[in-house]
């Protein structure tokens, strides 16, 4: 046994003693919560267990939806990627920016480090902020002037520098040449899960804001082999419904979850970090269902915009909560703004709306009016069609700019939107239209004139 003296037993005591408190200080949970943002890619709203899945198996997102609140109508701010991802980041309809659809290779267009991103409000209080993963907000790489280094994180990991195009899950990864592999046939998702529970590691001794923007489930499909395998062997496999290599990519990102979940409980933050789950659009229809729901990604029909949306927080959310309270990509920026008691500058315009209360269980659900627009140039690769939408109570009503045809439905009893009420209910579609118009008006004029400010 090694002898140590007095003096040297008086300082190992304090060090432990500092230790022990320093650990005390940072769970407690009136403090300043740590914030984690975990974002799917194209994951359909019914994928998940707890959204009544029973062939693709998370059981750690069951588990943080059983022991927080899973929200019934969430929705994405578009049916496409980057859009919903400018929503996340600024608060602001994407139709306000002037970015409404995915940014490709010959895309020019970028989100200026002129608007205030979320993790940009929250260093003002002190938080270490990191973004780990898909960013695609910018769409010549080249030139760089929209890449995530000029919108003020602290840390970007693992972060593409270039197109991802159809996407790319093993290791060299063609849109991050530069990123070596940490471990032998290193796949994307395993990696980026094991950059978040580093980043928290060493992040612990003050607030932190965590952007886990996973690539994945994002076409084209590929699972780890050996859990594809395991799918293939299930009762119901198949090609669209039930496939086993988007199941797999998915228990890929559920095991991150549950590291994630159990590094915050190894620190002793588990109680005071608060976890969002969601995702940028439905599912992509070439290679799954979103059944119940009409629809996929880039379509303004409920299984292209409808989510999957879990958020967890011990110290405030009680367990077992589900909400029917109606919101939106747009709303996550306000949020987290009135959690933290940051007040926005006054100019900074925002066009969600905070679910603070709702979360904390003070606030009963409450109609909300929401709009989609998603005009498009060239018809998209996966058939959608430029249109406009709104949701109104339980009515939602969708104008095509290509046809001027509408559509109109009841989402309380019509839930894949089979029936179209435009001819039979003639007023509350007179109603909606001009709603919808009046909106766009209003909206796509603010972004005509933000042009020369957000260069």
């Amino acid at each position: 046994m090694t002898k140590i003296g007095f003096s040297g037993f008086i300082l190992s005591f304090f060090f432990c003693l500092d230790a022990v408190l320093g650990f005390a200080q940072k769970a407690k949970p009136g403090s300043s919560p740590n914030i984690i943002i975990i974002l799917a890619d194209d994951l359909g709203w019914s994928e998940l267990g707890c959204y009544g899945n029973r062939f693709n198996e998370t059981p750690h997102l069951d588990r943080l939806a059983a022991g927080g609140m899973r929200f019934t109508q969430a929705y994405a701010t578009a049916p496409v990627c980057t859009p919903t991802r400018i929503a996340l980041m600024t608060g602001q309809h994407p139709a306000r920016v002037g970015i409404t659809d995915y940014l490709d290779a010959r895309d020019e267009k970028f989100l200026s480090p002129n608007y205030l991103t979320i993790n940009e409000q929250l260093k003002t209080k002190g938080y270490h902020t990191g973004l780990i993963g898909k960013w695609h907000l910018t769409g010549d790489y080249t030139k760089k002037k929209g890449e995530p280094a000029k919108h003020g994180w602290d840390e970007v990991i693992c972060s593409e520098t270039g197109y991802i195009a159809n996407g790319d899950y093993f290791h060299p990864y063609f849109f991050m040449p530069d990123v070596p592999a940490k471990t032998e046939n290193e796949y994307l998702t395993d990696r980026l899960n094991q950059e978040a529970v580093d980043f928290i590691k060493r992040s612990s001794a003050k607030p932190f804001f965590l952007y886990l923007s996973h690539y994945a489930v994002h076409t084209k499909l590929a699972g780890k082999p050996d859990i594809s395998a395991k799918y293939q062997q299930k009762t119901g496999a198949g090609t669209k419904l039930n496939n086993p290599q988007l199941a797999a990519m998915l228990e890929s990102i559920d095991d991150g979850v549950g590291r994630i979940v159990q590094t915050l409980e190894d620190l002793g933050l588990r109680e005071n970090t608060l976890i969002l789950f969601t995702s940028d659009n439905g599912g992509e229809l070439n290679v799954t269902t979103n059944a119940p729901l009409r629809g996929g990604k880039s379509e303004l029909y409920e299984g292209g915009i409808r989510e999957a949306f879990i958020a967890n927080w011990p110290a405030q959310i009680k367990a077992g909560s589900v909400s029917s309270q109606v919101i939106n990509t747009l709303d996550i920026y306000p949020t987290l703004l009135e959690i933290i008691a940051i007040k926005p500058p006054k100019n900074q315009v925002l066009d969600g709306l905070s679910f603070a209360a709702v979360l904390k269980g003070t606030a009963i659900p409450q109609a909300r009016t929401l709009y989609w627009h998603y005009p498009l140039p060239k018809p998209h690769f996966l058939g959608g069609r430029s249109a406009g939408a709104i949701r109104s109570g339980d009515f939602k009503l969708i104008e095509y700019f290509d046809t001027g045809q509408i559509e109109l439905f009841n989402l309380s009893d019509d839930l894949s939107e089979k029936n179209d009420l435009s001819t039979s209910v003639p007023e509350k579609r007179a109603e909606m239209l001009t709603q919808l118009r009046n909106w766009r008006t209003k909206t796509v004029a603010d972004s005509s004139q933000l042009k020369e400010r957000f260069k």
